[in-house]
């Protein structure tokens, strides 16, 4: 997800994808370690993403106060 799509998200929202992502790179990190994994590429891009929500929130919090 880019991070133009994420601006537009109120901290609520944010902080749901970031719940089903966290618990999608669980999954994947279960997938990955019995060799069921088949798109390695997800585990990267789960990653990115939840970084990108975790700075767009820092940086929402740091401009409220």
């Amino acid at each position: 997800m880019k991070f133009a799509d994420l601006k537009t998200k109120t901290d609520d929202q944010l902080a749901e994808e970031m719940a089903s992502l966290k618990k999608e790179q669980f999954s994947l990190r279960f997938q990955a370690a019995t060799s069921q994994l088949t798109n390695t590429a997800r585990v990267r891009q789960v990653r990115r993403t939840i970084a990108r929500i975790q700075t767009l929130l820092n940086e929402r919090r740091r401009a409220s106060n």
